[in-house]
């Protein structure tokens, strides 16, 4: 019975943090949300940049509730990228006191990362991509059999599209944050990634034919970088099994 306590006990302290950590993380989203629905206006007039510069000037909404919704998601979006940081770093509150202080080295960097790749792209995203995609999607427009075909998207279809490249792109650009976290579990080796590089590329092809419109030039702006990124891995990861293995002879010399 005292053997079922003690055990017991630690769970329970557990799970106390974990609620603990939610708690701050919920907390910061919706703090963020409501700061970002008091400027959901000024932030859908920033992601709207891309299509004016397209030369498309006009947002529709055929739905009475479409518009008030549409200032939700905005915020929303919003309020995910502001709260992103704390959530981050309830998240590693809660797992570091597990951790050995060599894994805690190895597992801060990764963290520090994350934010930084998914912004970059984010960026390649709303600076390049989306005009690209914008002008060859609104390039049907004008007269077609003698009849004039115009573009009239609506409020929510390009908040999906908009959302649906800013965060394509940020997660993709976190492949080589993965790649060394599965490296670091042992669950794959450096020689394996070097043997499947070939699929990889396939692979990052084929993420850009799904994420990006059907030109060739929008699924390039993705696939290479992501291909780059894999090599980028590679070169972390090879930096990381020497340090590995220097800290071993330390240690086994000692």
């Amino acid at each position: 019975m005292k053997d079922i306590d003690e055990t017991r006990a630690p769970l329970l302290e557990h799970l106390v943090e974990l609620r603990r950590r939610l708690l701050w993380s919920f907390a910061a989203l919706a703090g963020a949300f409501g700061l970002s629905l008091y400027f959901a206006r000024p932030i859908f007039a920033f992601l709207v940049q891309p299509l004016i510069r397209a030369g498309q000037t006009r947002l529709i909404y055929t739905d009475i509730f479409e518009a008030f919704f549409n200032e939700i998601k905005v915020s929303f979006f919003a309020a995910i990228m502001l709260a992103f940081p704390v959530m981050a770093t309830q998240l590693w509150r809660f797992v570091a006191p597990g951790l050995y202080a060599s894994e805690k080295r190895a597992f801060l960097p990764f963290l520090l990362l994350t934010p930084v790749l998914f912004l970059s792209g984010a960026a390649l995203a709303y600076y390049v991509a989306m005009p690209i995609a914008l002008h060859f999607l609104l390039g049907y427009e004008g007269n077609v059999g003698g009849v004039h075909q115009e573009a009239l998207p609506a409020i929510g279809n390009y908040l999906s599209f908009v959302t649906k490249f800013l965060f394509g792109f940020g997660v993709a650009f976190l492949l080589p944050v993965l790649l060394m976290l599965l490296e670091r579990a042992g669950l794959v080796t450096r020689d394996q990634l070097k043997k499947g590089r070939r699929y990889a590329i396939v692979a990052a092809f084929g993420i850009a034919a799904v994420l990006t419109p059907p030109d060739v030039f929008s699924q390039l702006l993705l696939a290479i970088p992501l291909v780059i990124l894999y090599e980028f891995a590679l070169i972390a990861i090879w930096f990381t099994e020497r340090r590995r293995a220097r800290e071993q002879a330390l240690t086994t010399a000692s």
